[in-house]
């Protein structure tokens, strides 16, 4: 039963700063078989190659302000409709509203598609600032104060806890602790996947 998953795998992973968020999402995308699909590289993406889309979110990053849902939601739509996303994905850092998330169900549904999963990493917090303190003195990154690694992580949780609350009201969160080594995150996300009958591509 599980086989037939696996050409069709659709999932989301979130995380805090620090939980090791980006290594596990290439892990899981590599185990499905299926691309990784950051926001922030669709955006660098289209601005290096001059898109139509990449313009306009040029235009407005380059004058200080935010890329708006819409312009969001319209790259996460072009991007889900290329080849390689036809069989499945993994998104990261988008949802981040709950408006997106009513968008995401959209774009799914016109194609006769919806999530299977949520990937949660989490971390416990003094724990995760710790690390990043240690990452930012051994790359003399000396504006990542431990205020401002604190503040990033408030605003993360701010941010994403109705986006987590919608989709573990409809059951589909899977929590997994982000801290131990790469190796052992990895084994306890793709087991707690499988408990859901999502297998790995072989």
């Amino acid at each position: 039963m599980t086989e037939s998953r696996t050409t069709g795998v659709r999932l989301l992973i979130v995380g805090p700063p620090g939980a090791g968020k980006g290594t596990q999402a290439a892990v899981i995308a590599s185990a499905f078989g299926i691309p990784a699909i950051s926001t922030g590289d669709i955006f660098r993406k289209n601005i290096a190659e001059g898109t139509e889309l990449g313009k306009k979110v040029d235009e407005i990053v380059s004058s200080g302000g935010y890329v708006p849902d819409s312009l969001t939601n319209e790259i996460v739509a072009d991007r889900l409709q290329q080849d390689d996303a036809a069989q499945g994905f993994l998104l990261d850092g988008y949802p981040r509203t709950t408006e997106q998330v009513t968008e995401l169900d959209r774009i799914l549904a016109a194609s006769g598609h919806q999530l299977d999963a949520v990937v949660q990493l989490t971390a416990d917090r003094d724990e995760v600032v710790a690390r990043l303190l240690k990452r930012a003195a051994e790359q003399g990154r000396s504006d990542d104060t431990e205020d401002v690694i604190r503040h990033r992580q408030e605003v993360y949780q701010e941010q994403t806890e109705p986006v987590i609350a919608a989709y573990a009201d409809r059951g589909l969160v899977v929590s997994v602790d982000g801290l131990g080594s790469i190796d052992e995150v990895s084994e306890r996300v793709l087991g707690a996947l499988q408990e859901r009958g999502l297998a790995v591509a072989v």
